[in-house]
Formats: structure tokens, C-alpha cells, sequence
């Protein structure tokens, strides 16, 4: 299982990279492993300022649809356009092009609060 050392991991199986202030947010290999195969990607709060935890979209599989949350607060400023029509990125590349969203972060604190990749491994039991 893929668990890149250089990200942090949400419980609810998304990961998030920094670059400054702005975050890159998408779902784990092993999220992607569970849903199945992506059929279809919405994000609907583009230009939205949402908290830590709050639902930032849904990800559709052929059997299931999940809700996507925002690891760190912060707002929506950019959706992978390409996702609408590639949605199989998710399953291919999660951590490349299956990316979701890119998040101009309110508290960088909440950074610390999220999991390194051995603990995530742990959590996943990987």
C-alpha cells in the first residue's frame, strides 16, 4: 500500500499536502481501494470557506457514494476540472492526478493535528 511520507492523513481516509498556505486535498489509496471504481467526482462548494471536517463533496464508485472531508479549514479556491472528465484518476493516480481539491488554509494549526503516514498505516492496519 502506497503511503507517501510527505503528506498528513485525515481519519476519514483523505490526504493533504502544504505548499504555503494552500493545500492540496484528495483520498488515499486505500480509500480509492474501497470505494471501487470512480464513476463520478462532485464538489460543489467552490469559492466556500468550510471548517475542519465539514463534507467539501461526494466521490461516486459503481456500488457506493462517500462523502469527501476537509482535513484542515480553509476555502474551496480550485476543483480538478479534469476529474469530470477522468474520474478514474482517483483509482489510478491518488496521490498524482486523482487530486480533488485545492484549499487556501485558515489555521495552519490544525496541520499538526493530522496523521503522519506511520500513523495512518497503523490506522488502516497496513
Amino acid at each position: 500500500m502506497n503511503i507517501p511520507t510527505n503528506l498528513k492523513y485525515s481519519k476519514d481516509h483523505e490526504w493533504i499536502a502544504m505548499d504555503g498556505e494552500i493545500a492540496t486535498v484528495g483520498i488515499t489509496e486505500f480509500a480509492q481501494k474501497e470505494l471501487g471504481d470512480i464513476v463520478y467526482v462532485e464538489v460543489e462548494t467552490l469559492d466556500q470557506t468550510l471548517d475542519k471536517d465539514e463534507v467539501f463533496g461526494t466521490v461516486e464508485a459503481v456500488k457506493t457514494v462517500s462523502d469527501l472531508f476537509l482535513p484542515m479549514a480553509g476555502e474551496i479556491i480550485e476543483f480538478n476540472e479534469e476529474l469530470e472528465r477522468n474520474p478514474e484518476n482517483v483509482n489510478s493516480d491518488p496521490y498524482g492526478k486523482g487530486w480533488m481539491v485545492k484549499v487556501k488554509v485558515s489555521d495552519a494549526s490544525q496541520w499538526d493535528e493530522l496523521l503522519d503516514s506511520e500513523a495512518y498505516s497503523k490506522l488502516i492496519g497496513a
